[in-house]
């Protein structure tokens, strides 16, 4: 058996060879977070993680910090001098905990599940086919399992390569799978989960005091204005007021009755996704059908979904990826022995930046792998003005006592 031995990849711009630079120095170990395969932002080194839809909550922090602005700027220093010091006061520190809840439900793990790595997926791809036993079997492609009495149904993610937990669901925006999904919003700009959840909930109760404190201390801030000078000259006087008054009044119906909904929600322990679905609504089977995960008490289940510890991070952004392997996103295909090796190279370079490129191609009629290492830098545009082709060479030297072919 002959035993092909690759050394390091040559790149070649043009018909000629040109071998890359040696590897001069300590190379710089990637974190998992760059090659994360959801559809999400990080920063401050993987820290910090949202989703890549963000233009609504950049609108949502525009809104509260204009709106607020307003209020401190035109109507804070009236009402401090004809009523009290407490109304800036208590203003801002409403103002502080909105901000402060809203970055933390935008910037938080909402709680993904890591994918299953292929080893596990083919596994478990072994054990869907070879169920065993020759009892009741499920229909393919789902489990089901009993909790409190009740039997819930775990179904199996394509994308993510294993059987979603109990009430885990994968958000199609972010393509991830969220432990205690809920919904993705928007407005945050975030999946909201179960680490996330309680930040978002607070985040609408403080919203809503505070756009509730501004709507009224804006309508107090008028009338005594109008009490001498009458109401359309108070408004021409300060037309700042009249913008917030205008903001507020539409927004606090929207906030207020959202609110409410997710009072209900934490008091039922349910989510948002299991009340749309009606997953344990009477009206949808003619069996008893109960939350198993409820407490059967408010106080109980306000202080589960509220209160609780907070579950540790799942996915290890910040850990280092193994030097032997690289993370390619898509589908994985299998190359039987003897079929002729079709080597994919429009692949975008940046995914092969560092770390080792396993290409696992059978060369056709020998028994010899083809592992080839990349190192940063030496990966170049095929054309210059291209999209991301690159052609690889290899060098190799066989070693052993067979004849060469």
């Amino acid at each position: 058996m002959r035993e092909c031995e690759y050394r390091q990849i040559a790149l070649a711009p043009g018909n000629g060879s040109t071998p890359g630079p040696q590897a001069t120095g300590k190379q710089r170990r990637r974190r998992k977070w760059e090659s994360f395969a959801g559809k999400n932002r990080f920063f401050c080194d993987g820290r910090l993680m949202s989703g890549r839809q963000s233009g609504a909550f950049y609108l949502t922090l525009g809104l509260i910090f204009s709106t607020s602005g307003l209020f401190f700027g035109f109507d804070c220093p009236y009402l401090t001098e004809n009523l009290t010091l407490a109304i800036p006061i208590i203003a801002g520190l409403l103002f502080l905990f909105v901000v402060s809840t809203l970055l933390h439900t935008s910037f938080t793990d909402p709680g993904i599940l890591p994918r299953a790595t292929p080893d596990e997926a083919a596994d478990l791809e072994r054990q869907i086919d070879n169920p065993g036993g020759s009892g009741y079997r499920p229909p393919p492609r789902t489990k089901e399992v009993v909790i409190n009495g009740q039997t819930v149904k775990l179904k199996y993610c394509f994308s993510c390569k294993m059987f979603r937990p109990p009430r885990t669901s994968h958000c199609s925006l972010c393509d991830n799978c969220v432990e205690r999904f809920d919904h993705h919003c928007p407005w945050v700009g975030n999946c909201v989960g179960k680490r996330n959840y309680r930040f978002f909930y607070m985040f609408l109760l403080s919203l809503s005091f505070l756009t509730a404190f501004i709507f009224a201390c804006v309508i107090t801030h008028l009338t005594l204005r109008s009490q001498n000078t009458g109401l359309l000259n108070a408004l021409q006087e300060t037309p700042a007021s009249a913008l917030e008054l205008v903001v507020c009044f539409f927004s606090v119906w929207s906030i207020l009755g959202l609110s409410g909904f997710h009072t209900y929600l934490v008091a039922s322990n349910l989510t948002t996704n299991e009340d749309i679905k009606g997953s344990w609504s009477s009206k949808r089977s003619s069996e008893e059908n109960t939350n198993p995960y409820s407490y059967n008490s408010i106080v109980t289940n306000c202080c589960a979904v509220l209160c609780g510890p907070m579950p540790p991070s799942l996915i290890d952004r910040r850990g280092f990826l193994d030097p032997d392997q690289i993370q390619l996103p898509g589908p994985q295909r299998k190359v039987s022995q003897g079929a002729k090796p079709e080597v994919n190279l429009s692949t975008p370079t940046s995914l092969f930046q560092s770390g080792l490129c396993v290409l696992n191609k059978t060369l056709p009629g020998k028994a010899a792998m083809v592992c080839a290492t990349a190192t940063p830098g030496h990966i170049k545009p095929l054309h210059p003005q291209g999209k991301s082709t690159v052609q690889l060479k290899f060098q190799a030297s066989r070693t052993g006592s067979s004849p060469s072919a």
